[in-house]
Formats: C-alpha cells, sequence, structure tokens
C-alpha cells in the first residue's frame, strides 16, 4: 500500500497541528505525516484503518486493501502508540456576520478562489452536472465541459438539457441501461467498501459519469458535493423532523455539514475507481468558513433553501437555474428505480428485508 500524505503539503498540516485551526485553507486532506495518521475535521480524503490494529501500522486509502477496513475519524491523529485516535481538530462554530451583504461578499469571494484554485491545479476536467445551482455554479466557474448520466426519461437529464440551454452551454448526456448498472455495482461496491442500498444508489451515477469522462480523456471530475450540507438544502433542516435532533435550522445545517466525513469517502472512492481526481469546490477550506458565518436569514427557510448560495449564484447563472430545486442524484438519474427493478427481477422482492443490498451482495458473490 502507498504511505503518503494526501491532498496538501507537509508543511500545512504541522502548522495546523501547531495552531489547532480546522480550517487551514486546503481541500481537505489524510494520510501519514512524521509517522502519525492524520486526517482533516471534514474527512474530504478517505481514510481507513484494520479494524481492532494499530492505526499505523495497518491503513490506506482504498478499503480494498485492507480484510477488515473501518473508517479513521475525520479531525484525529493517531501515533503508533495511539489505539485509539485523538480528535484534534473539529469543526468551527462562530457568530454568524450580521452584515448580509458582508457575509454574501466573502462567500462569494472563497467560492471564487476555490474554483480558480482547482482549474490552475487541474489540467483537464469535467463536469458531473445535473442542472441544479450546486453543479451550475461550479460548471460556470471552472468553465469546464459538462456531463449528465441517467436513463433516457430520467429528471436529470431533462433539468441538464434545460439548464445548459439557458447556459449556452454545450451538453454529453451519458443516457444508461439496466445493464449499466448490473457491471457498475461491483465496482462501486468494492471501491467503496459499502453495498447497502443508499450508498450504491448514490455511488453509482458519479461512477458512471466519470467512467465516460474518463473514456474522454479527462483526469478529473468536478461536483457539487457539499452544497446542501454547507448551506441548508435538505427540506429536515427547516420542518426539524425526527431526522434531525438540532431544535434550530442553524443547528440542523450543523447536524448535516457534521454528515459529511461519512458521505464523502463514498462518493471520493467511486470518482476515483474510474481512474479521474474528484474535484469539489464547495468543500474547499475558505468556502466551509464562509458558510459557517452566514447568518440565519440566508441559510434556509420554508420557501427556499440554500438562500446564501443561491443569491452569489444569481450573479453568475440564469435567474431559473440559480432558484431551480433537484432531486436527489439516486432519484433524479432513476438509478434507485432502476436497481430496484433489477433486485427484483433477480428475485429479491419488496417483502424481504432490505431486498435491494441483498441484491447487490448477490452481484458481489458472483
Amino acid at each position: 500500500m502507498t504511505r503518503s500524505l494526501r491532498g496538501t503539503d507537509p508543511e500545512t498540516v504541522r502548522a495546523a497541528l501547531d495552531t489547532g485551526d480546522p480550517l487551514p485553507g486546503t481541500a481537505g486532506f489524510a494520510g501519514e505525516l512524521d509517522g502519525e495518521l492524520v486526517r482533516d475535521t471534514l474527512g474530504r480524503v478517505p481514510l481507513f484503518v484494520e479494524a481492532d490494529r494499530d492505526p499505523t501500522d495497518a491503513w490506506a486509502f482504498d478499503p480494498a486493501e485492507l480484510d477488515d477496513p473501518v473508517q479513521f475519524p475525520a479531525g484525529a491523529v493517531a501515533g503508533p502508540d495511539d489505539s485509539t485516535p485523538e480528535r484534534r481538530w473539529t469543526l468551527p462554530d462562530p457568530d454568524p456576520i450580521a452584515d448580509r451583504e458582508r457575509a454574501l461578499d466573502e462567500l462569494d469571494a472563497a467560492i471564487r478562489s476555490a474554483a480558480d484554485e482547482f482549474r490552475t491545479d487541474t489540467t483537464s476536467v469535467a463536469v458531473a452536472f445535473s442542472g441544479g445551482v450546486d453543479s451550475a455554479l461550479v460548471a460556470e466557474l471552472l468553465d469546464a465541459p459538462l456531463y449528465v448520466v441517467g436513463f433516457p426519461d430520467s429528471h436529470d437529464i431533462a433539468a441538464a438539457r434545460s439548464a445548459a440551454d439557458a447556459m449556452d452551454r454545450d451538453l454529453t448526456v451519458v443516457e444508461l441501461d439496466p445493464t449499466d448498472l448490473e457491471r457498475a455495482v461491483p465496482a462501486v461496491a468494492r471501491a467503496t467498501g459499502r453495498t447497502n442500498a443508499m450508498d450504491i444508489q448514490i455511488a453509482l451515477p458519479l461512477y458512471l459519469v466519470g467512467e465516460r469522462a474518463a473514456a474522454d480523456g479527462f483526469d478529473a471530475l468536478a461536483v457539487g458535493q457539499g452544497a446542501d450540507e454547507l448551506f441548508g438544502g435538505y427540506e429536515k433542516v427547516v420542518r426539524l423532523d425526527h431526522r434531525v435532533a438540532a431544535e434550530t435550522t442553524r443547528g440542523a445545517v450543523r447536524e448535516q455539514i457534521r454528515s459529511l466525513s461519512d458521505q464523502l469517502p463514498r462518493d471520493v472512492r467511486a470518482i476515483e475507481a474510474t481512474g479521474l481526481e474528484p474535484v469539489a469546490p464547495v468543500l474547499h477550506d475558505d468556502v466551509v468558513s464562509a458558510a459557517l458565518w452566514l447568518p440565519d436569514e440566508l441559510l434556509a427557510d420554508e420557501e427556499t433553501r440554500k438562500r446564501g448560495l443561491r443569491a452569489v449564484a444569481a450573479d453568475y447563472l440564469p435567474t431559473e437555474i440559480a432558484e431551480r430545486d433537484k432531486k436527489a442524484v439516486q432519484y433524479g438519474s432513476l438509478v434507485a428505480r432502476e436497481l430496484d427493478r433489477l433486485a427484483r427481477q433477480a428475485g429479491y422482492k419488496r417483502r424481504m428485508d432490505d431486498h435491494v443490498t441483498r441484491y447487490v451482495e448477490s452481484l458481489l458473490d458472483g
């Protein structure tokens, strides 16, 4: 297994360790540094260790390299003699900026700066484009080719086509059929180390669009991941229902941000399995910091979610795109529907517990 530090240079991480700075201006990092394992506070770079082993003795970026992999905790550090990783960085909890325009200006500057950094560092990038505000803003700032994936009658393909037309951009449409899912499921499960239905449904579109972009000669795939978590894109952060523990929208948004450390390794590994580098400008430290400072009025309410991000996006995108809502990728692409259909055709009926997961596991066994 490759022993290294990924995501940034050693000096930056050493300085972050010395100062305790959880957002030191990176796009995430993980790996080995000076004999210790480290991972950034949001867990943007996947890092796995062997269960019940000294973390520094058995670790990998790819879970398939380990016999019994578990995630190394985000924001943690572990040395050779540490049986339990120590939490070293935690998400800041600043008082929001009272001045709405100042908060938006800082968010705008952070997003532009992050996009500029990725554009400079990445030679050939395509954008996973769904037609929603998140991927559209990334596409506009990176000025990169657009790729959408889905079944022919899917919402995402229709939305991406209309958005590309409104933005006057070309679009590559990757139309799927059921055999694409059957072929890709084992690769995605092995790359992510997961077989549960929801994770596979979310990772499949990323893998399949990345596969096409890689075949077309691109080196990286840009995504809008993180926007819903950072800016209040989920209905549950407004409704404050059983899915969240917080009693305020601001608290619920922070819950979603903390959930990124579990979600991102799935998405990153799915893209990396195609040979592409994942690029997520919205998850750069500078953007995360600006998002944490947003006042409550720029988060979400019953009428509009991701208010701050949409306000910034309105300066770059047609109004219809900046204000557009979209479906989750597994539903918008119809991947969830078609995977469920394949499972039932293979004999895994809905009356069975977790029938799609059982189907995924059967493909791995096969």
